[in-house]
């Protein structure tokens, strides 16, 4: 797993918003918002207003537990979309999304993104796409987190804070990687 594979893209979700966007006169079905960072674009629990695609920027989404500890599903950049999920199965958020950097994301009415999903093959083909790369990623992680050290999962987060000039909280590295604050310390007590 590379530092460019902790952050998810999808260019081709992106291309095809984009140009949907650009082509399509009803203005209301899809739109361009900006979002500051640390602001939320969906929250765990709440209904689904709209679906999401994220134009750019980078996002953290992430699960909060009943102990009021956060888990960090992932980073999501580029193309990913949001909300769909929920749409689909009709569900409140499973999960929190909030930007990590200034963000600019389309925002799809559920009308019309249930219409696209039932009239455009091409929009089909791009989802299902995107879902089957969330079940290999989410088992790649995993498999990753079981197999190597917290400092192998930290030295990596540190590459991506320095490749993509961002910074990421002690907290948010530490749900990330599903430990204590404690022992993210000692790991980069370790690391130095």
């Amino acid at each position: 797993m590379s530092q460019c594979d902790m952050i998810r893209t999808n260019p081709s979700v992106l291309s095809f918003i984009d140009d949907l966007y650009k082509a399509h006169e009803r203005k209301e079905n899809i739109q361009l918002k900006n979002f500051s960072s640390g602001q939320f674009l969906l929250q765990q629990g709440q209904q689904v207003a709209r679906t999401l695609v994220i134009k750019e920027g980078i996002t953290k989404c992430f699960l909060s537990e009943e102990n009021d500890k956060d888990y960090i599903v992932e980073f999501l950049g580029e193309g990913e979309t949001l909300g769909d999920i929920e749409v689909i199965r009709n569900i409140k958020c499973l999960c929190s999304i909030q930007a990590i950097t200034p963000v600019k994301a389309y925002l799809v009415s559920i009308p019309f993104f249930k219409s696209l999903m039932n009239e455009n093959f091409e929009f089909n083909k791009l989802l299902l796409g995107e879902f089957a790369e969330r079940i290999i990623n989410t088992s790649t992680r995993a498999s990753f987190q079981q197999l190597y050290t917290v400092e192998s999962g930290l030295a990596r987060l540190l590459e991506l804070q320095a490749q993509q000039n961002i910074t990421i909280s002690k907290e948010d590295m530490a749900a990330y990687l599903g430990v204590t604050i404690r022992s993210l310390n000692r790991a980069l007590k370790n690391l130095k």
